[in-house]
């Protein structure tokens, strides 16, 4: 794991980044005429300079303080720039400094995000570049750094969460992870076994679970330290298929089956959220839902029209079981109205429609929650720039859904498939609730900047930006 460090003072001897407006701000790192000729010529066309000082590297980044949530996502990106450079020369060790402690921190996360791999799996080990950031500005504080540090470990645990395959993370193991986490961070975990599930009648789960060789598991996390803010918990939701074969309605296997290893990510999300919260000690009652397992073809499994009865005694004729995500939250999702929850959000790698429909560049939501958290919540996609695109949950779609049989059925018509998935979950609702499908931008096949390839931690930072603002109006 990378380490971040707050620092008093510049080293003379270690490498060095500083974050610039002007040639003025770096005129007392650069030791010769020459170098300064050079970085002032490069800082207009270039966004990073590199001077060889032959005892130590130095880099000066350009940037304005014209400083909007684009300029902060530059500055990100520029991170992952330096992160390449730095891997290029092996460098363990990086200082950065600036007067723009703004800046500083968005250069930083874009260096350290960068900074991730998973070698688990790898007979040799790659060696992480840098490992070790040192990071000094007058107006930047040690929580800042704390703060920082905690969201990124949030972040590398979702990643390893997403990236593990199935023949190690199964449900069971994937609750045992949460266990894991929560001891390091500070949060409760309570895990339901297959029984408890089959005593609370989650027939979405269960339903789910019926070709798997493997039990299902419902966690529950939760965060509440003394001096929190609110009585009535905020509750994430996370959907926890930690593997989908599309059951008897079989995915085709490239660039589909063969990625879902991934569609637990949701609920790596709610993981990753509660560990940084819990451990930057955020003053807010956190309650956290997982419904885990996974989705096989065996002679056992659920099959295209059956008829299954969720938690909350609602009816469902199943048409498609690759449409698996919203049965497991629904219970999820009715479970929680016990908790009188103040807000609820959901995390899912839900449907191929919402990915078609904006790609890996943000996440599609809807919901009914009050206009302040939807704004509160947009801002903060905005912030950290996993930018968030409303969808409606107009009443024409739930025409779409109903069926001849039962209550409901699991799918639309074809047409605004991740509006009618939204469209199926809003019916276990009684409260103030989001749903974000996450599925274009949790799992990337190729290199992006600091979000990496393969698991991004799509949520992590944008839902503790989020609580961060919210502990911060009291």
């Amino acid at each position: 794991m990378i380490r971040l460090k707050f620092e008093g003072n510049i080293s003379e001897k270690e490498n060095l980044a500083i974050l610039a407006e002007s040639i003025a701000e770096v005129k007392k790192y650069l030791t010769k005429a020459e170098e300064i000729e050079y970085v002032e010529k490069r800082m207009e066309t270039t966004s990073i300079v590199a001077v060889n000082q032959l005892y130590r590297n130095v880099y000066i980044i350009n940037f304005s303080k014209a400083f909007d949530y684009c300029e902060k996502e530059k500055l990100r990106k520029t991170g992952a720039e330096l992160c390449s450079l730095l891997k290029k020369e092996k460098l363990k060790t990086i200082q950065i400094t600036g007067s723009f402690y703004e800046g500083l921190l968005a250069l930083t996360e874009g260096l350290a995000l960068s900074a991730y791999n998973f070698n688990k799996y790898k007979s040799v080990a790659s060696t992480s570049f840098p490992e070790n950031i040192h990071i000094y500005s007058e107006g930047l504080k040690e929580t800042d750094i704390l703060n920082l540090q905690n969201l990124i470990e949030g972040v590398f645990h979702t990643r390893n969460l997403v990236n593990e395959p199935v023949n190690f993370l199964t449900a069971e193991q994937f609750a045992e992870e949460f266990k894991f986490l929560g001891k390091e961070a500070g949060f409760k975990v309570e895990i339901f076994d297959k029984q408890k599930i089959t005593d609370l009648k989650m027939g979405g789960l269960l339903s789910v679970n019926l070709g798997s060789p493997n039990p299902p598991t419902f966690i529950i996390s939760e965060y509440k330290p003394a001096n929190a803010i609110n009585t009535r918990p905020y509750v994430l939701i996370g959907k926890g298929v930690v593997y989908d074969t599309g059951g008897l309605s079989l995915k085709p296997t490239p660039n589909s089956m063969d990625l879902m290893k991934s569609d637990m990510a949701g609920g790596a999300a709610v993981a990753g959220i509660l560990y940084s919260i819990a451990k930057s000690k955020l003053p807010l009652y956190i309650i956290g839902l997982v419904p885990a397992t996974e989705n096989r073809p065996d002679g056992n499994a659920m099959t295209p029209g059956d008829v299954i009865k969720m938690y909350d005694g609602t009816t469902v004729e199943v048409l498609n079981t690759d449409a698996e995500g919203r049965l497991i939250l629904a219970d999820a999702l009715a479970y929680a109205a016990q908790y009188d929850p103040l807000f609820v959000a959901d995390l899912a790698t839900l449907t191929g429609a919402a990915a078609r429909a904006i790609g890996k560049e943000g996440i599609v939501y809807m919901g009914t929650a009050k206009q302040d958290y939807k704004t509160m919540l947009e801002d903060s996609g905005r912030a950290v720039y996993e930018r968030l695109v409303e969808f409606p949950l107009w009443e024409e779609y739930g025409k779409q859904l109903q069926s001849d049989i039962a209550d409901l059925k699991n799918i639309g018509s074809g047409d605004a498939g991740a509006i009618t998935a939204g469209k199926f979950m809003q019916h276990f609702v009684k409260y103030d609730w989001v749903h974000l499908d996450i599925a274009g931008s949790a799992f990337l096949t190729s290199e992006d900047s600091y979000r990496g390839k393969n698991a991004t931690g799509a949520g992590v930072r944008l839902f503790y930006d989020f609580f961060k603002k919210i502990s911060q109006q009291n």
